[in-house]
This record gives C-alpha cells, sequence and structure tokens, in this order.
C-alpha cells in the first residue's frame, strides 16, 4: 500500500518518536563530550555504564509493566521524565554553579543512571504501539519508516549536538534538548490510548518475565537474529571511543566530532532506503550473517585508522551493514510476537542489544 495510506496516528507516533530521538542523541552527544573533557575517556565508559546497567535490571519488569498497563501513558511518563533529565543537566551545566569537577561528574552520573530507567520503559513502550496502530499488511512498510525516521533524528541529534556545543555552549545544548523532547510529549499526547490487547491472567512480575524469556528462547528466528545482533553490540562499543579518536587521533574539534557521530547512522539510513525500495525476498539469514561481519570488519579498520575522511567512511560503511540486521530483527520482531507480549519482547530485546552508545531498536 502507498505511504499516504497509513493512519495518521502513525504519523503522530513518528514525529513524536523524531523529536524525542533528536533530543535524546543530542543528550548522548553532549554527555560524551563534557564527560571527556571533565576527566578522560574512562569516565566516558562509566557514564555508560551508569545508564546501561539501570537500563537491563529495570527493562525486566518494565516489558511486563508495559504489557499490563496503557502504553500512551507510559509513553508520555518517559518523555516527560527524560525532558526534566535534560534540564537538569543543562541547569548544572550552567557557569553560575560553582560546583567542583568531581561534584559535576557525580551529579552526571546520577542523572545519566535515571536516563537508564527511563529508556527502559520508553524504548519497549513505542515498539509494542506499532501493531497497535498499523495494520498486518502494512508493518512491513511501517517498520521502515520508523527505522528511517530514528536514524534521520539520530543523524541530525549528533551533529546538531556537535555544533550546539561549538556556538551555544553546553547548557544552551542541554536547554534546547529539553524543548525538542517537550515537543515529542505533544505528539505522543496526540496518540489513542493503548490498553492491554486482552484479559491477562494474574501473575507475579518474575512468572511475567519468565513468559517472556520463555517465548524469546523457543523462537528459533527471533532468537537467532537477536543472538547474532548482540556480536554487533560488542563490535559496536568500540565508538565510545570516537571522542578520544576525534580529539587525540584526528585533532578534530567539536563540529568534527559530531559528524563523527553521526557516521554510522547516515550509512545504516542508507541501506534501509535501499532495503525499502528494493526488500530481501530470501536468504535474509545468511544475508545478515554477512552484514555482521563486515560490520565487525569495518570498525577494526576505524580502530585503525589516523585520518578522518577514512575513519568516517569506516564508520559509515559498518553502519550500512548494521542497518541491514536492524531490518531484519525488526520485521522479524513485529511479524511473530504476539500482541500481549510485546513489551515483554521488546524488553528482552534492549537488553540484547542496548550499550551506552545506543544501536538503534526496532
Amino acid at each position: 500500500m502507498a505511504t499516504k495510506q497509513l493512519p495518521k496516528e502513525f504519523w503522530n507516533f513518528l514525529f513524536a518518536r523524531l523529536f524525542f530521538v533528536l533530543g535524546l542523541r543530542m543528550i548522548t552527544s553532549i554527555v560524551i563530550y563534557q564527560m571527556f573533557h571533565l576527566a578522560n575517556t574512562y569516565m566516558v565508559g562509566i557514564a555508560g555504564l551508569s545508564e546501561f546497567v539501570p537500563a537491563v535490571i529495570a527493562a525486566l519488569y518494565a516489558g511486563h509493566y508495559i504489557d499490563r498497563h496503557n502504553k500512551k501513558n507510559i509513553l508520555i511518563i518517559s518523555y516527560v521524565f527524560y525532558m526534566l533529565c535534560g534540564l537538569s543537566l543543562a541547569l548544572i551545566s550552567l557557569p553560575h554553579f560553582q560546583l567542583s569537577v568531581n561534584t559535576r561528574i557525580t551529579v552526571i552520573l546520577s542523572i545519566v543512571f535515571c536516563t537508564g530507567i527511563i529508556r527502559s520503559f520508553a524504548g519497549p513502550s513505542a515498539n509494542s504501539m506499532i501493531a497497535a496502530i498499523v495494520p498486518r499488511e502494512q508493518l512491513q512498510k511501517a517498520i521502515s519508516l520508523n527505522s528511517s525516521t530514528w536514524l534521520v533524528s539520530s543523524i541530525l541529534g549528533h551533529a546538531t549536538g556537535g555544533l550546539l556545543i561549538a556556538f551555544a555552549g553546553i547548557s544552551n545544548g542541554y536547554f534546547v534538548t529539553g524543548a525538542l523532547i517537550l515537543i515529542a510529549s505533544v505528539f505522543a499526547w496526540l496518540l489513542k490510548p493503548k490498553p492491554p490487547v486482552s484479559k491477562m491472567q494474574e501473575g507475579s512480575v518474575v512468572q511475567g518475565i519468565k513468559e517472556g524469556f520463555t517465548f524469546v528462547f523457543n523462537n528459533k528466528n527471533l532468537l537467532g537474529v537477536i543472538s547474532l545482533d548482540l556480536f554487533a553490540v560488542l563490535f559496536g562499543g568500540a565508538v565510545a571511543f570516537i571522542p578520544e579518536v576525534a580529539d587525540k587521533v584526528l585533532h578534530t574539534g567539536p563540529i568534527g566530532y559530531g559528524f563523527l557521530n553521526t557516521a554510522m547512522d547516515l550509512g545504516s539510513l542508507v541501506s534501509i532506503a535501499i532495503l525499502f525500495w528494493f526488500p530481501m525476498k530470501k536468504k535474509q539469514g545468511l544475508k545478515m550473517m554477512m552484514s555482521v561481519a563486515a560490520f565487525g570488519i569495518f570498525i577494526i579498520v576505524f580502530g585503525l585508522s589516523e585520518v578522518y575522511w577514512l575513519t568516517f567512511l569506516a564508520l559509515a560503511i559498518a553502519g550500512f551493514f548494521d542497518g541491514i540486521s536492524v531490518v531484519v530483527r525488526g520485521t522479524i520482531m513485529q511479524l511473530s510476537t504476539p500482541d500481549e507480549l510485546r513489551g515483554r519482547v521488546a524488553s528482552i530485546n534492549l537488553i540484547f542489544i542496548n550499550q551506552g552508545v545506543e544501536r538503534q531498536p526496532v
């Protein structure tokens, strides 16, 4: 079906995602840059860990909660709290606050810890809503548009984050992210309520979590693509060194750093656009395996490069191959998961693919 036939509600959903991811990526870029210049690369890793650990732990409960409550309300509340985190980062970054470096770092890490918990609810709640908004026959096109929107906002977020640091300063950059996430909250408010799809059996949280894991581990296709994607996550962790590479190896400033951060998303956008017009019809598993291998090779090139253009190109090509795995994983997840388990399956997927430098969810 034509894109114009997608429900109006889906476009509200896309705009909510666009502005939220735009703000989220800008916050990520600014936090990484700020932590690197307040301390060192080690503290950048600690910041990533401060978000990763609570996101994974909270995701176990988040999926269970999402499947039993109104997803729209969860999404709005998550966006509002994330906006408050962005504004808090802006306030403590103001020059008027005479905080010591150690105190500033501690506060930033505490706020980042909170964003990890928030994202464990925001991502799965949004991803579990797509099938409730779009008819099944339009689902594949909706997934491609959702992925493309995510990537466009991610590219703009990283690039704009670097530009804001250079021309407006860190605190003003955080204030802009708060405004963007506020806009996302308005679009989320325009969505229809998304209550639980069916009367679910009463059970403990542990039982609910177990049901989600049981489904994933018994579905060979779903388990296969998530497990394979985990290898890409392990390779992709190297991008946490982008600020170190940009400053110490390539000797570039915040603008060059911002564009390096966009490289992988730009490559992914190209591959997803190609697959939108020329979808894979057979041997998807083999193509995904080859893509993950190629992704790892170009991440190694990134690690060895000492030239800006080669570093940018290696990241872009790595992103191109990563986009292929995103499409395969996203399509299988949306088509294979029953409605009553979407929150839990999305949370399990988050546990597998989440890391300090966020990769694209489905």
